[in-house]
């Protein structure tokens, strides 16, 4: 499977191509300095230098041109004021959905958040503006042709993974590692059944290869 993903040097985005990378599949992405590009040469992982932000669809579907799947999971993080995150978090996956289209690439996951997540911690006006950019992108991309699926995950945390995990439509917002996350989009990328659908993920008791098959046909038409 070969696999390109915008925002590979991200917390999630790492850990999703150095997992796919030790399973023997090819796997790109974009990054924005040249020293990354050398770094993850050294994991067998093709990066290429571009800012998705500066990119236009017909520029971004030649680096993605040949792909199997596309992973979005970069992010201003609620940080750099109102104009990045929409730059980024809403105008970013929508970009790549027309890229794709234009490379005939059909898979795309996007990682994006819970809709509850941080609200007893009042976060301020900038990360409501984050969330609601979230939301845009993602009303987006399900109305595109693409074999798109979009994944929710909880709060994120560090902690080793334990490939156990709570998937479905609609979960309660607890805390999930970065680890799981990844393993759950792996495994997403893997079950080509599991499509056009909006998956909710927190920390669980269910194996994470069980859970998404669990999930399987369970896309809308």
């Amino acid at each position: 499977m070969k696999v390109f993903i915008v925002g590979i040097a991200g917390g999630v985005g790492r850990r999703v191509a150095t997992r796919l990378a030790e399973q023997g599949d090819d796997v790109g992405g974009l990054v924005r300095r040249s020293a990354q590009v050398a770094d993850f040469a050294t994991e067998g992982i093709t990066a290429t230098l571009g800012d998705i932000v500066k990119l236009s669809p017909e520029e971004l579907a030649e680096m993605i041109r040949g792909y199997d799947a596309t992973v979005f999971t970069a992010g201003a993080g609620g940080k750099g004021g109102p104009e990045t995150i929409d730059q980024i978090d809403g105008a970013g996956p929508g970009k790549l959905a027309k890229a794709a289209k234009i490379a005939g690439v059909s898979r795309i996951v996007l990682v994006s958040v819970f809709p509850e997540a941080w609200r007893e911690r009042r976060m301020g006006e900038e990360f409501e503006h984050y969330m609601v950019a979230k939301k845009q992108a993602e009303s987006e991309l399900v109305l595109t042709d693409r074999d798109w699926v979009i994944v929710r995950p909880s709060a994120l945390n560090n902690d080793p993974g334990i490939g156990l995990v709570d998937l479905g439509l609609a979960k309660v917002h607890e805390e999930i590692t970065r680890d799981d996350v990844a393993e759950t989009v792996v495994e997403i990328l893997r079950q080509l059944d599991v499509s056009r659908i909006i998956l909710e993920v927190t920390g669980g008791p269910t194996p994470i290869a069980e859970a998404v098959s669990a999930m399987a046909g369970a896309g809308r038409a």
